[in-house]
């Protein structure tokens, strides 16, 4: 399967939404659509980007994203790539283009000089699980908390 990875663009932000629903339902997990493609366009788009996101395209069809923002540990004393979501639409999974993404994002990290890149996936994503255990991934057992403000 040919595909294209690429920085996402403004015009993708319509299909990204789509997908950030769909990505929500797939973690069961409740997703608001409203306003998001103004808040996103200020996060990716603003003067100063707060988030970074990579696409993928089959046949110049967004089918996936990858999104991430750049951290500091305090541990390690260095800065480090969060890659907050890794999203495939389920007919394009088991191609090789998650693994590509990964792949991508690593470059980035390592562009930027970045320590590691730390991610998260619920413990009943197996899929996933194990997906990141055979590129390399370690997984660290902890829960994780939210608190509105």
């Amino acid at each position: 399967m040919e595909y294209r990875i690429k920085l996402c663009e403004e015009r993708d932000l319509p299909v990204l939404i789509e997908l950030c629903a769909k990505h929500a339902a797939y973690e069961q997990a409740v997703y608001d659509a409203q306003n998001k493609e103004k808040l996103l366009k200020a996060a990716l788009f603003g003067d100063k980007p707060q988030l970074h996101c990579l696409v993928a395209e089959v046949d110049d069809e967004v089918i996936g994203y990858a999104s991430f923002t750049f951290d500091y540990s305090t541990w390690s004393a260095a800065s480090f790539l969060h890659l907050d979501c890794l999203f495939l639409d389920e007919c394009y999974r088991g191609y090789g283009i998650g693994e590509a993404m990964i792949l991508r994002i690593k470059e980035i990290a390592q562009a930027n000089g970045c320590s590691n890149i730390q991610w998260q996936t619920p413990v009943f994503n197996e899929r996933a699980i194990k997906f990141y255990k055979r590129i390399g991934g370690q997984g660290k057992d902890k829960v994780r908390f939210t608190m509105a403000v």
